[in-house]
């Protein structure tokens, strides 16, 4: 077990919270406002993880904390150790069944290829078939008018794999896609090219808190980040004013941009799937000695 004293974990903390705040920040005055960010919120609104939670700093499980650590043995997953703070086997081996399935979901993945022929018309999915004022993000205006979306979504063609971005296709848009990926199948359909796959990364390492490094798992927000500001400016919908430069994958110009970005993605997310992977397969392994 590694032992940190409280002036290195008060440092790491620090750290943590100054690279976080420009992130929740924002999030926290729009609350307040009342009004939301179609880019800046779906990390904070589709994963059901608060400010709070991203904010906190946790060295990961196997540290020992020194010095004042009453904030720490609050937390139901601390216990008392050694005249300080870590976190508890007892409460890490609860996550077991859930580490085995992220295990294989992300083995699974990082052996795979990345495909890079989707050119992120998912989004487009979504609003396939409706009206202006019927699409989710109606608060914005779209690029291109109904029958336009329908000739792109058609002409270009839906290669979704992520299932979690196929369940939200419109009805009109579900037989149109080249797979039919469900939750059952998804260590099959899973792949490092997909961006959906690539921001569920912060998903896994936010299932396993505190027991996941925090600067690990602000490594997996930030990608994440990236990885919705592609998918909405290659969407339908105009976010100019927001400025987001759109990505007209409608166009041959325009996917080929897509794919440069989504590649770069790709290989960013997989570096970051390898580091999370292994945390995960370290946490099974103890899990499976409790």
């Amino acid at each position: 077990m590694v032992a940190l004293d409280q002036r290195e974990w008060r440092e790491r903390e620090r750290r943590h919270r100054v690279r976080v705040e420009p992130w929740v920040a924002p999030r926290r005055e729009r609350r307040s406002l009342g009004v939301s960010h179609p880019v800046d919120d779906f990390l904070f609104d589709y994963y059901p993880y608060s400010v709070g939670r991203l904010t906190a700093w946790h060295p990961g499980h196997g540290t020992l904390l020194r010095g004042d650590v009453r904030q720490f043995l609050a937390h139901p997953d601390y216990v008392s150790a050694d005249g300080g703070a870590t976190t508890s086997p007892e409460r890490l081996a609860r996550h077991r069944a859930r580490l085995a399935l992220v295990e294989g979901l992300l083995s699974a993945t990082a052996e795979r290829e990345p495909q890079l022929g989707c050119f992120g018309m998912h989004e487009w999915a979504m609003v396939y078939g409706q009206q202006p004022d019927q699409v989710r993000h109606n608060a914005h205006p779209l690029r291109l008018d109904p029958d336009d979306i329908a000739n792109a979504v058609t002409g270009v063609g839906l290669r979704c794999t992520h299932f979690d971005a196929y369940r939200f296709f419109t009805p009109e848009a579900v037989p149109l896609n080249a797979h039919v990926p469900a939750r059952a199948t998804q260590p099959q359909f899973e792949q490092p090219g997909c961006l959906h796959a690539t921001m569920d990364l912060y998903k896994y390492a936010q299932w396993f808190h505190p027991f996941v490094p925090s600067e690990l798992v602000a490594d997996c927000f930030d990608l994440a980040r990236s990885a919705r500001d592609l998918d909405m400016r290659a969407s339908p919908y105009d976010l100019a004013d927001l400025g987001y430069d759109p990505i007209p994958v409608e166009t041959v110009a325009g996917r080929r941009t897509y794919v440069e970005h989504q590649a770069a993605l790709a290989d960013r997310g997989q570096d970051l799937r390898l580091r999370l992977l292994r945390v995960v397969s370290h946490l099974l392994g103890l899990s499976d000695q409790e």
